[in-house]
């Protein structure tokens, strides 16, 4: 991964992440904690009703800058600001709380050795544009194929990861990997809520262009805001529901989503000039980055620790750019 962003950096003479790499806006707003929750869920820095000051990155998920015409996962990386608890990284600095999403509930190279795997698979088909791009695109049938022909049995699961061009206000991100939820184990989901972006639910972005996914986020958040419900889903059967393989579907017959807090952006400038470059060279989302009441669990959770901190270490080098942790939402360039 590495070798690969240090390409992109020749490339682009500009270093950026080694995933999650386009930035398709940066929005500030507000997370409330619910009142009269279950016990279950009154854990971490949900136990009591509070609101707290957001910062959230959107994204689309490949390790380079591509058109939006190429469909890809998209990303939904939150930053709550200013939480308590022990610190799982005291090195990174800061008082946040980062949780990272993506708009399917599943990582179809859910360990260690198959994501390794799927690595080799990208530089084996580096100069094949068509194979890599139904790679990342993450389709249903493509993914199938590139499994089988590396010689990884697909499981059923993939049949949920057919990406499209849909807007991604409209979407339902995951956690996929679990997470530490205080005394239990849950993975956590982020589902519109407000009409405006549930009305973008399943909705294509009709013009295509390179940055179309940042104009559709840009054209929404300059006439409206949107609200978000942020729910847990604990973990009630290790066999059922591993932990160490976050290719394996957590079903909702085991344990449904409970709704935990709603996330609410008003209307704002989401790439202004001052924001994007703050989203692209200053800011950092990482998994590790929190508090202890929700440590990462499972083996791509804990690869993730050396991964992220790395290659944050290399963008902020090459770009000579401080990394600096949010206190406020005023920190947040307008």
């Amino acid at each position: 991964m590495a070798a690969t962003n240090r390409c992109a950096f020749e490339r682009h003479r500009h270093a950026i992440r080694d995933a999650h790499a386009k930035s398709n806006g940066l929005i500030v707003g507000e997370m409330t904690v619910h009142a009269g929750l279950v016990p279950a869920l009154r854990q971490g820095i949900f136990a009591a009703p509070r609101t707290y000051a957001v910062v959230a990155r959107l994204s689309s998920a490949p390790g380079d800058i591509h058109s939006d015409k190429i469909p890809a996962p998209r990303g939904f990386a939150i930053k709550v600001i200013g939480v308590d608890g022990a610190r799982l990284s005291p090195d990174i600095g800061g008082a946040n709380q980062d949780f990272l999403m993506v708009n399917f509930p599943v990582l179809a190279f859910g360990t260690i050795p198959r994501y390794k795997q799927m690595l080799a698979l990208l530089e084996a088909n580096a100069h094949a544009p068509d194979t890599f791009q139904r790679l990342v695109a993450g389709t249903a049938r493509g993914a199938k194929e590139l499994l089988e022909a590396f010689g990884i049995a697909p499981g059923a699961t993939l049949e949920g990861l057919a990406r499209d061009h849909h807007h991604p206000l409209g979407e339902t991100y995951h956690t996929q990997a679990a997470i530490r939820f205080g005394d239990h184990i849950a993975k956590l989901a982020l589902t519109p809520r407000s009409d405006a972006v549930r009305a973008l639910a399943g909705q294509p972005v009709a013009d295509l262009h390179d940055a179309a996914m940042r104009d559709a986020v840009s054209a929404h958040f300059a006439a409206h805001g949107a609200e978000y419900e942020l729910s847990a889903q604990l973990c009630v059967d290790l066999a059922a529901m591993p932990v160490e393989d976050a290719a394996v579907l957590w079903r909702e017959e085991d344990c449904p989503h409970r709704p935990i807090a709603t996330l609410r952006f008003p209307a704002q400038d989401s790439a202004s000039p001052g924001r994007r470059v703050h989203g692209d060279d200053v800011l950092s989302f990482n998994p590790w980055n929190g508090v202890e009441a929700h440590r990462p669990l499972g083996g791509i959770m804990r690869i993730r620790r050396a991964a992220y901190e790395r290659s944050s270490a290399y963008r902020h080098r090459m770009n000579a750019r401080a990394r600096i942790e949010p206190s406020r939402p005023s920190d947040i360039p307008d």
